[in-house]
């Protein structure tokens, strides 16, 4: 079994070490000190097992797993214990909060060992647990692999999202970016005093909406300031007038 290492702490990462030396049937192929590189090695070596801290530099541990191309089986290691959540436990094969024992670290093996033994499918995808991850602070910020590079996009910067059936398009003033995740998961992490759902198709930032002019005896279109124009149903409609008290 092949497993790779993404922790920012060199002493954590000494003592996962250290834990997997009595475990002659797991490689460690890579250890990577950020989230950027982990992603691009998870990618490129495609291992079976990944020990992945939640808060790293340049990405953290749920951007990683948004970006994913293969899907291994991961155990999460993390000193934060408000992400021990349910998701963890429907999704991961393991959590590890810190600091953990040497037995403690046995169990999560023999926990992925009975994984692979079992030939249990995983329940989710990695995408899929990502989404699952809750946090108590809306996003700042948006990953996206594009086949040249991996973009980080301030929400600030971000005009609107449309639904493009399993993908979501992000549309900024310099470019747009597709994304696989749902809408309704931007709807429920994207502060709601900043982006409405104005139609079941589009998430708006209102600082970037100019005006509203009716379509229909129910709809309305909103004409962005770069000219862009969206749909906006009768719900849609109510959010914008009590949000922006018209």
């Amino acid at each position: 079994m092949k497993a790779i290492i993404i922790e920012d702490e060199e002493p954590a990462r000494d003592l996962l070490m250290k834990y997997l030396e009595p475990f002659n049937d797991i490689e460690i192929i890579g250890q990577y000190i950020d989230g950027f590189e982990g992603a691009k090695a998870i990618n490129q070596l495609k291992p079976d097992l990944v020990f992945l801290d939640i808060q790293l530099p340049r990405l953290t541990g749920i951007e990683v797993l948004e970006i994913l191309d293969h899907a291994p089986m991961i155990v999460f290691t993390t000193a934060y214990d408000e992400f021990a959540i349910k998701a963890f436990e429907k999704s991961a094969v393991d959590y590890l909060l810190k600091p953990f024992s040497r037995d403690r670290f046995a169990q999560a093996i023999e926990r992925v060992k009975s994984r692979i033994s079992s030939k249990h499918p995983q329940e989710q995808s990695v995408q899929q647990l990502a989404e699952n991850l809750t946090t108590d602070s809306f996003l700042n910020r948006i990953v996206v692999k594009t086949p040249k590079a991996m973009v980080v996009i301030p929400v600030d910067e971000i005009l609107y999202l449309e639904a493009q059936d399993d993908y979501v398009m992000i549309y900024t003033s310099e470019s747009r970016y597709m994304k696989k995740q749902t809408m309704k998961y931007f709807e429920d992490r994207l502060n709601a005093e900043q982006f409405i759902r104005i139609h079941r198709s589009f998430i708006a930032n209102i600082s970037h909406i100019n005006k509203l002019e009716p379509y229909s005896k129910d709809s309305y279109i909103a004409v962005l300031r770069n000219g862009a124009k969206l749909s906006v149903s009768s719900t849609g409609y109510k959010s914008l007038k009590e949000i922006l008290s018209f």
